[in-house]
């Protein structure tokens, strides 16, 4: 495996913007190269230590879901992708900062809203439903536990926030009164047939997508496609089939772990209060949260990971 890429340095192109995740760079006028770095972010902050293959592993995931949901598969929605090989955009010396990690996309405008799907409910849906006994507005029936599956897959928007910044969660009406309500409905009604297929596809590796999201753009010819990554343990909530059960989330294939060694780290005796400096990862830590990403991989694939 190549060495862990914490941040990547490429001179050749114009740095447009650092992610969480990705560094993205200007290739031309009309495509960006997105990097997929190893970082890895819990509660807003971003990690000060890589894991291993973690960018090599999102590609490769989000590469096969665009390939199955894309016009070349199910043809739900047009794509970012190009079609062009990424390392060709860079100096020669520069290559093996983008090799296997990379995509080389379409510029689009972004629509400044992330279009959640949930199938299951849990995390901040789990928590706002014992309040309001809704989800972003959408009203469920009573009677739901922690990890129930709802009775058909919600639409529930947030609102993208700045790196640091915590997105957050709108209603449906509130979405269309930002971007239009003909352009917010298509959204909702794509994002519900992406995850739809998505899920029974999943469903068939002992894989259950308990949520997700995706992020969208328009094209110069004003034709919505969709951007990002997708479907992959950064952008969803993935449960083993046979851990499932009601009342408690099964132990995910993402971040999950990360995310409780992190509740559980004290400093000078006191819990991390999620604000930068992260905590050091000990090696243990960035091992076992590169094994949950390793698994969704090998899991969803089969044997096409080699």
């Amino acid at each position: 495996m190549a060495a862990a890429l914490h941040t990547s340095h490429l001179t050749s192109l114009p740095l447009l913007a650092r992610g969480k995740v990705r560094d993205n760079y200007a290739v031309g006028d009309d495509r960006i190269l997105m990097v997929a770095t190893d970082r890895i972010s819990a509660f807003d902050v971003i990690m000060g230590e890589p894991i291993p293959g973690k960018g090599e592993l999102l590609t490769r995931l989000s590469l096969f879901w665009f390939d199955r949901l894309g016009p070349h598969g199910a043809n739900i929605c047009p794509i970012h992708l190009t079609g062009e090989d990424p390392e060709s955009v860079v100096a020669p010396h520069e290559r093996e900062q983008v090799r296997g990690r990379s995509m080389l996309v379409k510029r689009l405008r972004p629509i400044p809203v992330e279009a959640v799907v949930r199938g299951y409910l849990a995390g901040s849906g789990w928590k706002e439903y014992q309040q309001s006994q809704s989800v972003c507005g959408v009203p469920l029936p009573p009677g739901l536990r922690n990890a129930s599956k709802l009775p058909a897959p919600i639409f529930t928007p947030a609102a993208k926030a700045a790196v640091g910044e915590h997105d957050e969660n709108i209603t449906f009406d509130e979405m269309a009164a930002r971007i239009g309500r003909e352009l917010a409905e298509r959204i909702r009604d794509i994002s519900i047939r992406l995850y739809e297929a998505a899920s029974a596809y999943a469903a068939t590796r002992g894989i259950i997508i308990a949520d997700t999201k995706f992020e969208f753009g328009l094209d110069a010819d004003g034709t919505l496609t969709l951007m990002d990554e997708v479907l992959t343990p950064d952008s969803s909530r993935y449960w083993p089939a046979e851990s499932y059960a009601e009342g408690a989330n099964p132990p995910s294939f993402d971040k999950q772990y990360l995310r409780d060694w992190l509740e559980s780290v004290r400093i000078d005796g006191r819990p991390w209060n999620k604000t930068p400096p992260a905590p050091p990862l000990p090696p243990e830590v960035i091992e076992r949260t590169a094994a949950k990403y390793r698994e969704a991989l090998t899991r969803l694939l089969g044997d096409n990971t080699d």
